[in-house]
């Protein structure tokens, strides 16, 4: 049975940057055996350090739904979607050492738009940024870009991505060019949905992280811009299995069901699409499902937790 802080081959830690890491570099190395995994060591220390507030500009993570685990979870995938290319693309583009490394750093800083500064004196949860958050780390990762080395295009490159884990914009019109660009973005995209629609505690960090996301999310809006609006939290657990439908239509159109390549990553099954099948068929085989998992906190203890009682949550 897969364990809650684990992938879904249950044989990855997810909450672990180094083991995550591990993995990544692995099967980098296994593509690319003659190539340094020197800047992707140093991209997941940071991610680390990051996250648990070791760095000077930003405070720690304090987004209990899209947290380390989230981030690292959907780097795994990317990975993995990207080896299952590399290893099934009939006579297409290869993928070279710079793409992989650029579609890991989008993956692993995905969402560093969710982090506040420290001279932030205006928000005071990182889930204010829902809207902005994809802008704020496409900025963070053409400047990290090039610290870790990457060429400015290749940096650019890996910042425009990022648009492909949003909504604010249709794949289809990011400007990313065609060839293996535009398919590591959408790589990017189908691994933000697989890796956390599959998740072993999905409906539970609905209920109790995503919700309270949702409507902080909404108090720091831009004028004009509005993120869904549930009447509760079980309103947007109930509403999962019409979630799953445009995530499918997305999967499928969109980002060119490049989820194929996690099957061929694994030899067989996708176990990706049966986390998510098995997550969206229990809410819909039961018009109030009992949610009793507990997903793995992540957050440090100093970090100031949402006001729970607000969202008509229990503590």
């Amino acid at each position: 049975m897969q364990r809650n802080d684990y992938d879904v081959s249950d044989s990855i830690r997810t909450t672990d940057p180094t083991a995550v890491g591990a993995e990544v570099i692995r099967l980098y190395c296994k593509l690319f055996p003659h190539a340094s995994p020197r800047a992707l060591e140093r991209a997941f220390a940071d991610i680390a350090r990051m996250y648990d507030g070791g760095d000077f500009v930003y405070w720690p993570c304090d987004t209990e739904y899209h947290d380390v685990q989230h981030v690292l979870d959907v780097t795994l995938a990317m990975a993995r979607l990207m080896d299952g290319y590399q290893g099934s693309r009939n006579g297409g583009e290869a993928l070279v050492p710079e793409l992989f490394l650029v579609g890991t750093l989008a993956a692993l800083f995905h969402d560093i738009g969710y982090l506040r500064r420290r001279n932030d004196h205006r928000h005071r949860y990182g889930a204010e940024y829902t809207i902005t958050h994809v802008d704020r780390g496409a900025i963070f990762l053409r400047r990290y870009g090039t610290e870790l080395g990457l060429e400015n295009a290749e940096a650019q490159l890996a910042a425009t991505l990022l648009h492909f884990t949003g909504y604010d914009r249709k794949p289809d019109s990011i400007r990313i060019g065609a060839g293996l660009p535009r398919l590591i973005g959408q790589l990017l995209g189908t691994a933000d949905i697989i890796a956390q629609m599959s998740d072993r505690c999905y409906l539970e960090k609905c209920r109790d992280r995503l919700y309270p996301e949702f409507v902080l999310g909404n108090l720091g809006a831009p004028r004009g811009r509005r993120l869904p609006v549930f009447a509760s939290s079980a309103d947007l657990v109930a509403k999962t299995p019409g979630f799953y439908e445009g995530a499918t239509r997305r999967l499928e159109g969109q980002l060119g069901r490049t989820y194929e390549y996690a099957a061929r990553h694994f030899g067989g099954a996708n176990l990706y699409l049966d986390g998510m099948r098995r997550n969206v068929s229990y809410v819909a085989g039961s018009p109030a499902p009992v949610l009793r998992r507990q997903p793995p906190y992540t957050l440090l203890p100093e970090v100031q937790p949402y006001p729970r009682d607000l969202f008509g949550l229990d503590r």
